[in-house]
């Protein structure tokens, strides 16, 4: 799942870090300097140890001794707590204020066991997953499913009526077709995309509300998840820490998908809310601009790294599920919206409808930020078009 469900994809957008120290607290132990720490591993991996390491780093005036919750004095240092694990083909990551919630890091690492669940659920790449399995019977019969994964088939059936198709969670079977779910990639001939296309579009989907049930309508669709799964898994991430109380904290997975709520403490800091960067899609060294998100979601769609050359061209892997061909005219499409799951999907409806039919969908919707990074007029060069961001949240820094 994730942006190509279990396929390991570039990631676009970054958390970028201020220059200070940072207290990390993984699942499986901690990385950082445990000359203070009482921890032992059992406390690691209840995800103790990085919150503990932090305390001993912090003022006597922290809310874990029980002190207020201020940022550090000007010039001070300022510590983050990291949780992380690999999961959906990726890095999950949670950051937190060190030492800023009492129960913080357990509650990460509740949702990080909640993303495993998810995968579980959702992944086409195990056969006994409840998606897998809905490809499987769906055909011959309505399928009963989990409420929330009927809520979000709902949600995506929905997107794809509003971006014409853009978006769709049945192209499956035309990633396949161009072999980008084995890495080996071709380029089918017209009738077999033709024929693969009568197994595509959302409008073959019946969800039956009353009972909360899934039907195909055409024969060898098949559901994938894959450009929508990180973003509803880091929104039940978000709900995990809200009901911790939990109300500052970053959350990526694999840096394409974050969702940020709150703000980094950092010494003398004028700005509220996180700073990430959109990376350079034809420079992986480097970052394109800077985004500050506040309770909000960002998302990034592109071909940088799954692609392959044939002929004289380049095919990424982006197939656009109205005509089954490989998308071409876009390097990256970046969309910040209110909820991760929103973020992911319309990043990839975007990047198949183009500049214009985008911006004409976001007249419509105040709520969302979209960058585009084009080509160039020469060979190398990029054009970058962003719309709906104030002048203090996106910065571009690199041509």
């Amino acid at each position: 799942m994730g942006r190509e469900c279990e396929q390991a994809g570039g990631a676009n957008a970054l958390f970028r870090r201020p220059e200070d120290e940072e207290v990390r607290g993984r699942a499986a132990g901690y990385n950082g300097d445990m000359t203070k720490s009482r921890a032992n591993r059992r406390e690691f991996l209840q995800g103790r140890a990085a919150l503990a390491a932090a305390e001993d780093l912090l003022p006597e005036e922290s809310p874990a001794r029980g002190g207020p919750v201020t940022p550090p004095e000007t010039g001070g240092p300022t510590y983050l707590v990291q949780v992380g694990r690999p999961a959906m083909a990726c890095q999950f990551e949670i950051l937190l204020n060190a030492g800023q919630y009492p129960g913080s890091t357990e509650a990460a690492l509740a949702a990080l066991d909640l993303v495993d669940r998810l995968e579980d659920q959702l992944t086409v790449y195990r056969p006994h997953s409840e998606v897998s399995q809905l490809s499987f019977l769906a055909e011959s019969g309505p399928v009963r499913v989990e409420a929330r994964l009927f809520a979000l088939l709902q949600q995506a059936v929905e997107l794809s009526a509003q971006t014409q198709g853009a978006f769709d969670i049945t192209a499956g079977p035309l990633s396949k077709l161009w072999g980008f779910h084995r890495r080996a990639g071709r380029v089918p001939q017209a009738d077999e995309i033709q024929a693969t296309l009568q197994s595509v579009g959302s409008r073959h989907l019946h969800l039956d509300s009353s009972d909360q049930t899934v039907r195909f309508l055409r024969p060898h669709m098949e559901i994938n998840l894959g450009a929508i799964g990180k973003g509803y898994a880091l929104d039940r991430c978000a709900e995990l820490l809200a009901q911790a109380r939990v109300a500052d904290y970053l959350i990526h997975g694999g840096q394409s998908s974050i969702l940020a709520c709150g703000s980094r403490l950092s010494a003398g800091a004028s700005r509220t809310g996180w700073h990430v960067s959109i990376r350079h899609p034809l420079k992986k060294d480097r970052d394109l601009a800077e985004v500050w998100l506040l309770d909000r979601a960002l998302g990034t769609s592109g071909s940088g790294q799954q692609f392959f050359h044939f002929g004289g061209r380049r095919y990424g892997h982006v197939i656009d599920p109205r005509n089954g061909l490989s998308v071409e005219g876009i390097l990256s499409a970046t969309v910040l919206a209110p909820t991760a799951a929103l973020a992911d999907a319309l990043s990839t409806a975007f990047f198949v409808l183009g500049v214009e039919r985008s911006l004409e969908y976001c007249q419509d919707h105040p709520e969302l930020g979209v960058v585009f990074v084009c080509p160039g007029p020469r060979s190398g060069e990029i054009r970058v078009v962003s719309h709906g961001l104030a002048e203090d949240e996106f910065r571009q820094i690199a041509d």
